[in-house]
């Protein structure tokens, strides 16, 4: 299975059981809500997105790999547990860099509105 495919299955069932194995020691992630490095760091966000949400879905809309580079167009969408139950949605997209050896070194995730919209979303009734 190449590298795009296994990413295809990665989002149909993220957050579980997401194949790390494809990014490198060192990998840096940065949205606009938090930048870090490491696959362990990496790790416990997707692993708190079952924590702190419910239902986290990822639709992936496109993925394209191009050289050393992937893109994706996504809605990253889920139910905060809030007593009213807003469901959130974001749609976005993501460039993944990868080195020689074909691992993810970077993913870079760029929101298509603000992270004041993400907000509003909470509280529009």
């Amino acid at each position: 299975m190449n590298l795009v495919d296994i990413l295809k299955e990665d989002y149909r069932r993220f957050p579980l059981d997401q194949t790390y194995s494809i990014y490198a020691e060192g990998v840096f992630f940065k949205d606009p809500v938090t930048e870090f490095r490491g696959i362990a760091r990496y790790q416990q966000m997707i692993g708190l997105m079952n924590t702190w949400f419910k239902t986290p879905k990822m639709d992936l809309h496109d993925i394209q790999q191009v050289d050393h580079r992937i893109h994706t167009r996504w809605t990253l969408s889920w139910t905060t547990p809030l007593p009213w139950q807003p469901r959130i949605a974001i749609d976005g997209r993501s460039e993944l860099e990868l080195n020689e050896a074909g691992l993810i070194t970077a993913h870079l995730d760029y929101w298509d509105c603000s992270r004041m919209d993400v907000l509003k979303q909470h509280f529009s009734f």
